[in-house]
């Protein structure tokens, strides 16, 4: 058995290469769902390879990262939208890097960049402050949603013979032959002949428990504000010139047709500190209204999140074997996201197969195309009148900000939601300008009436996040 420690991004997608080879995948979480950790809370940017430093793993793998996600999309069934990315300069001193990221991006093997003037700037992007004075426009960059890419990846390794374990946290290893017994924190262990630990911020912590030391890893948290989809604010990515530490607080529109502006970059002690703050939330307006000044703060916030990077001294990632039959996949803060389809096919292909001398074999059954379940507002209206004649429960809606059904739902539920957020990054459910304000109660009816859980069982992530805590009247 092969056991994948983590189901992030990273994690999800080597599960899945792996499984083109191996049908016995095991993929162990953490936490009571999938895609919970760093993969949600990010800018859900593809980047376009140009900004990593040449000769760094990052800058090795974004470019080509960027790349797979046409495959990824298609096999996945996983949305990508090329909106393009643009860095601004707004003084003379952003000119000048600027200048810098054009040699990045020659020196990392990236083609497709423009240099654009003030008119072809603002002719793109309107809205933007008419300081700008140049921009470098990189057209392949892209949007997605990550956490979806993580569900269809860890469905895919299930219907291709693979196991998703989550609640699964490693607590203790131990060597046996050429084996590893994995003890994990709910009483339960499994004997993996390789592991591969993905396990994001606590990559470092789990590296211990097989007795190898990585870099350490600490956490950057960066806070953001979501918009709504009332105003069209820009079209593209919208960067200001980047720092040493962080690509900035940036301007950006989500698959979904909403506006995401931040984020900050703080390094902070706790791995669980998720808080939003009231001077991180200023920096991210003053920031961002710098880039497009008709950006709307009091009227057109849809919610403020945090989000947390697995930062290292080192600022790249640490992809390498360990002691045995063990691979450290380490520090995949930005462009993690970009790089994981690189990751993968690395892994699977050098690491394993190369530095392991293990030998695979591309399995003839394997099944490449994974479907997902279609958001019904955006099929054919004729055909969603011919849905809701076969299922009635079509035609019945519960999140109105997104128009999701009952019958999205419920199939959230039979593919195995059992939270309110697994609901949720599922289907889009609650995930619109109310916040769940009107469809949370539906939800939770609906959850309880297909799984038999009581309502006060049902929780919205993790153990002990409640919603209701006894019984209420009939809702």
């Amino acid at each position: 058995m092969i056991a994948v420690i983590g189901a992030g991004i990273v994690g999800s997608l080597i599960a899945r290469e792996i499984n083109k080879y191996i049908e016995d995948v095991y993929i162990f979480e953490a936490k009571n769902r999938i895609a919970a950790g760093v993969t949600k809370g990010n800018s859900a940017i593809i980047h376009g390879g140009y900004d990593d430093e040449p000769g760094s793993v990052r800058a090795e793998f974004c470019y080509r990262g960027n790349k797979l996600y046409d495959e990824i999309s298609q096999e996945l069934s996983v949305e990508v939208k090329r909106v393009g990315s643009h860095v601004v300069a707004l003084n003379e001193d952003d000119l000048k890097v600027i200048d810098e990221l054009e040699k990045k991006a020659i020196q990392n093997g990236v083609k497709e960049y423009e240099i654009l003037d003030k008119a072809e700037l603002l002719e793109m992007e309107p809205n933007l402050n008419k300081s700008a004075l140049r921009s470098l426009y990189c057209p392949i960059a892209a949007i997605t949603e990550p956490w979806e890419a993580v569900i269809q990846a860890a469905k895919s390794v299930e219907i291709n013979g693979g196991k998703v374990l989550k609640n699964k946290k490693l607590v203790e290893v131990k060597k046996k032959d050429n084996k590893f017994e994995l003890f994990f924190e709910d009483g339960s262990s499994y004997i993996a002949d390789l592991v591969i630990n993905a396990a994001g911020l606590y990559a470092d912590e789990v590296a211990k428990l097989f007795g190898d030391e990585i870099p350490y890893i600490f956490p950057r948290k960066g806070e953001y504000i979501l918009l709504g989809k009332d105003v069209k604010y820009v079209n593209s990515v919208i960067f200001p010139t980047p720092s040493k530490i962080t690509k900035g607080c940036l301007v950006m529109p989500t698959v979904d047709g909403g506006y995401l502006a931040g984020p900050t970059a703080q390094n902070i002690k706790s791995k669980q500190d998720l808080s939003t703050t009231q001077e991180g939330l200023l920096e991210v307006k003053e920031k961002s209204l710098r880039l497009v000044p008709t950006l709307d703060f009091s009227r057109n916030v849809v919610k403020t999140f945090a989000g947390l990077r697995p930062e290292t001294k080192e600022k790249d990632f640490y992809i390498d074997v360990g002691g045995g039959n063990v691979i450290h996949v380490s520090g995949i803060r930005s462009p993690g996201l970009t790089a994981a389809p690189a990751i993968a096919k690395y892994v699977v292909e050098y690491l394993i197969q190369e530095k392991l001398h293990i030998n695979l074999e591309k399995r003839k059954n394997y099944i490449n195309h994974i479907e997902k379940v279609p958001h019904l507002v955006e099929e054919d209206y004729e055909h969603w009148k011919r849905v809701i004649q076969e299922d009635p429960d079509a035609g019945e809606m519960i999140c109105y900000c997104n128009k999701i059904t009952k019958k999205e739902i419920k199939e959230a539920i039979k593919n195995g939601a059992r939270t309110l957020d697994d609901v949720k990054f599922a289907t889009r459910a609650s995930f619109g300008e109310c916040q769940g304000s009107f469809c949370i109660p539906k939800i939770l009816k609906i959850i309880s009436e297909e799984t038999g859980l009581r309502p006060e069982e049902v929780l919205q992530n993790e153990k002990g996040s409640w919603i209701i805590n006894s019984e209420v009247r009939a809702i």
